[in-house]
C-alpha cells in the first residue's frame, strides 16, 4: 500500500516534461495568433472606427501631442480585450494591428491600459 505511491513518483520522474521552461524556450505560435495591439501613429487618421466597433469598449480615444499638433489616438485596455481582431479589420489605413506578443505580466491593473505612445512599436 505504501509502495504504490512511491512507485508512481519514481515512474513520473523518468517521463518527459510537458511544460516549457518559459524565458529560455518559447512556444511556437500559429499564424492566426492574436496578441498585443500595435499602433502606427503616423498613419492613424483618428477616425475612431476601432473604438466604435470594439465589443468590449476596450479602446478609448485620447488626446496626444504629435508633430502636427494634438490628435485623438486609441488607448487600449488589454485587460478587457477579447483579441477578436475587429479593430484591425475596420481600421481604414491599417495602422492598428495585432502582434504575436503574448507577455502580459503585471502586478498593477493600471499597467494593462496602454497609451498610444506605448502602442507604437
Amino acid at each position: 500500500m505504501i509502495l504504490e505511491p512511491i512507485a508512481k513518483v519514481a515512474r513520473s520522474t523518468t517521463k518527459k516534461r510537458f511544460t516549457v521552461q518559459y524565458p529560455d524556450s518559447r512556444e511556437s505560435l500559429p499564424d492566426g495568433y492574436r496578441g498585443r495591439l500595435r499602433l502606427d501613429m503616423k498613419t492613424c487618421i483618428n477616425c475612431s472606427a476601432c473604438a466604435l466597433i470594439c465589443p468590449n469598449k476596450t479602446i478609448d480615444m485620447v488626446m496626444v501631442e504629435t508633430e502636427r499638433g494634438p490628435k485623438k489616438m486609441p488607448q487600449v485596455n488589454h485587460e478587457r480585450c477579447l483579441f477578436c481582431g475587429l479593430c484591425e479589420e475596420v481600421c481604414p489605413p491599417k495602422c492598428l494591428t495585432l502582434t504575436k506578443n503574448y507577455e502580459f505580466e503585471s502586478y498593477d491593473r493600471r499597467e494593462f491600459t496602454t497609451r498610444p505612445e506605448e502602442l507604437e512599436a
